[in-house]
């Protein structure tokens, strides 16, 4: 008789056979992909070990549809180098809604290239390959893959990891032990290998033809400009057709809501190459969602109790030490600029120049909360690569606010931020939310300044208020700033992406000794410190701007809408009673432009429809006869006759309403 192990599985436990896979631990059930042994997934061909618990990884949850996609990388790469032998591979991380891998190639790749490739990885996928692990020696390893000049780098970063900036992605190259995965044909022969610490899919069968390529682009090795430029292809994976066409389809919908493309159609912002890359201008129509952006939160923060200040865009470089922002944030800043031989920096964030109102007299506890806010404009030295439109730029404002407090009164505080972003959020259209919660690495303590004491009790008081609100709460380790955690809004768009929005900061660092001094003279005389909030609303206008033309495809809420009113006359003779129109809606405080050009009316009502204003009013000489105007409404339908005073008062209604139209 075989000997026995006991293993644990779905809550009870089980006597199998000494040598059973994770496999025929699940009688052959074809959705897992791998297993979860005490949180660390392994492949299926594996062997159980006496007292594991097992769990079963499917493509439902994100663990298992990351081993799918990475699966599919190596797929790709064997591809690639079957049909372009003398390529050498970089590195295939899954990454979010698909997978990338980087070879170097002696010429980029094309689109009828990536369909040769996708070609070629269905026939791998038809033949059914199967991924084994085998362990190896570093020294042997590098035998093996001597041909990979990228995989031996690799071999020497052992116990540490291959980063790559644009992605955020990390491969791990193994801890104290390399291991290499083939692809072993049915016959046994081995397809192809690569050096990767897994864990991947039982066989290339799991991927289907629910996979495709998406598009090639150069990529510098790890991310670093100073290493050769290799070409990354970007694929994407999913467990069935339906979910690929499903992925496709909603693609296919963010690139008709694309705000850069949009932009450009309603003349609302550009990015001339003579500012500079991440640098945009705003035209006059996006000067008034800009304008309506600002005013909005002004007033708002005002009525929050809030403060305005001012502050300017330079400062010497000493006060970005003080703060601690250049010795942990240097790679985000701009470099110095002489100015009477002392070196002045653009500045990234307005925090430090709020410490210096606060500081410039004394406090008391009766002067808490104090709630500083300012637009501020901001300058951050973002790579090319990763700016985006007006969602990632150099050059923003922040409608940024920090609030000072007593420790006892973080908590209330922190409840009455969050609660101002959600209500923003709603005005602005927006209300499905969950909150993102950024806590220290531990295992990085050079990245964060400050006390475990200081760092659990942050966290905590974020934490609670985060759980009170009764929204999702996820949680991001070592995400946090490296002067406290924070809590991030989340906010899904009406395709259901997801946008980080609002962040409320806890610092309990800036304001130490060590750094800004910042006191109050407490109730019983003594002098203490206060606890710093930051909290970016919009975040950046920019950003939240470039959000708000794809959620609502530019069809803008009236009260947002550059122009409210469009008047489209039948004929020439009717462009007077028009304007006369016009005048009686910009009395009631409306935005109101008149088609005058030459365009017969049937392209005039086209112009209209493609500039997505919210209410096209039409006269011709039943209109005119009549006092009255013709609407038109977004989605073509129309209701005529209505007289001038009722469609002023039903536009100004709707604007005062922040209705949808």
């Amino acid at each position: 008789m075989s000997a026995q192990v006991t293993v644990h599985i779905a809550g009870s436990e089980r006597q199998v056979d000494q040598g059973t896979t994770y496999a025929e631990l699940f009688d052959g059930d074809r959705s897992v992909l791998v297993a979860r042994v005490g949180g660390e997934l392994r492949d299926l061909h594996l062997s159980v070990a006496d007292g594991d618990v097992v769990e079963p990884v499917t493509a439902a949850e994100q663990d298992g549809l990351d081993v799918l996609r990475h699966s599919a990388a190596h797929v790709l790469a064997q591809a690639v180098q079957q049909l372009h032998p003398s390529a050498k591979l970089g590195i295939g991380p899954p990454v979010r809604d698909g997978f990338y891998y980087d070879f170097d190639v002696e010429t980029p790749f094309t689109p009828e290239d990536l369909k040769a490739l996708e070609k070629a990885m269905q026939k791998i996928v038809n033949e059914g390959q199967t991924f084994h692990r085998r362990e190896v020696a570093d020294a042997d390893a590098a035998v093996e893959l001597a041909d990979e000049p990228y995989k031996i780098e690799l071999i020497g970063l052992k116990g540490g990891a291959a980063e790559d900036a644009a992605e955020g992605a990390s491969v791990e190259v193994g801890g104290s032990q390399l291991t290499i995965y083939d692809n072993v044909r049915r016959d046994g022969s081995v397809a192809w290998g690569d050096l990767c610490r897994g864990p991947h899919v039982p066989s290339t069968k799991v991927l289907g033809n629910a996979f495709k390529l998406m598009r090639s682009a150069a990529a510098y090795w790890r991310g670093s400009e100073k290493n050769p430029q290799l070409q990354r292809v970007y694929g994407t994976a999913w467990p069935s057709k339906d979910e690929l066409k499903a992925y496709l389809d909603r693609l296919a919908e963010a690139e008709r809501r694309d705000h850069r493309t949009l932009g450009r159609e309603l003349d609302l912002y550009s990015f001339p190459d003579e500012i500079g890359s991440g640098l945009p201008v705003f035209h006059p129509k996006g000067g008034v969602i800009k304008r309506e952006m600002e005013d909005y939160v002004r007033r708002r923060h005002i009525e929050e109790g809030f403060e305005y200040v001012g502050t300017p865009h330079i400062a010497k470089e000493g006060l970005f030490h003080t703060s601690g922002h250049l010795p942990y944030y240097g790679e985000g800043m701009f470099p110095p600029m002489d100015v009477d031989g002392m070196d002045y920096r653009l500045k990234a964030m307005n925090c430090p120049m709020h410490n210096l109102i606060y500081r410039s007299r004394q406090r008391s506890y009766r002067d808490l909360p104090l709630r500083l806010f300012e637009f501020g404009h901001v300058y951050r030295h973002e790579k090319s690569g990763v700016v985006h439109g007006l969602t990632r730029v150099r050059g923003f404002a922040q409608d940024d606010s920090h609030s000072y407090v007593t420790p006892e009164q973080a908590p209330a505080e922190i409840q009455h931020l969050l609660d101002f972003c959600l209500g923003l959020f709603r005005d602005f259209g927006l209300d499905d939310f969950y909150l993102e919660l950024s806590t220290r690495d531990d295992s990085k303590p050079d990245k964060f300044i400050g006390s475990d004491e200081d760092w659990e009790l942050a966290t905590k008081v974020l934490e609670d208020v985060c759980v009170q609100s009764g929204l999702e709460l996820v949680p991001d380790p070592g995400g946090a700033a490296y002067y406290g955690p924070k809590v991030s809004v989340q906010a899904r768009d009406a395709i259901g992406r997801t946008w980080q929005m609002s962040t409320i900061q806890y610092d309990f660092n800036q304001p130490s000794p060590e750094r800004f001094g910042l006191e109050y003279q407490a109730a019983d005389g003594s002098r203490r410190q206060p606890v710093m909030i930051h909290s970016a609303k919009f975040g950046s206008i920019e950003r939240f701007i470039g959000v708000l033309v794809e959620h609502y495809a530019g069809a803008f809420p009236p009260w947002l809408s550059p122009v409210q009113a469009l008047g489209v006359p039948v004929a020439d003779e009717f462009v007077p009673y028009l304007r006369e129109v016009g005048e009686q809606l910009r009395a009631a405080g409306l935005r109101f432009e008149l088609d005058e050009s030459d365009d017969r009316f049937p392209k005039k009502i086209r112009t209209a429809s493609k500039a997505k204003v919210p209410f096209v009013l039409i006269a011709g000489e039943d209109d005119r006869s009549a006092g009255a105007v013709s609407f038109r409404y977004r989605d073509g339908s129309q209701k005529n006759g209505v007289p001038v005073a009722e469609a002023v008062e039903e536009i100004a209604a709707a604007v005062r309403e922040k209705r949808q139209v």
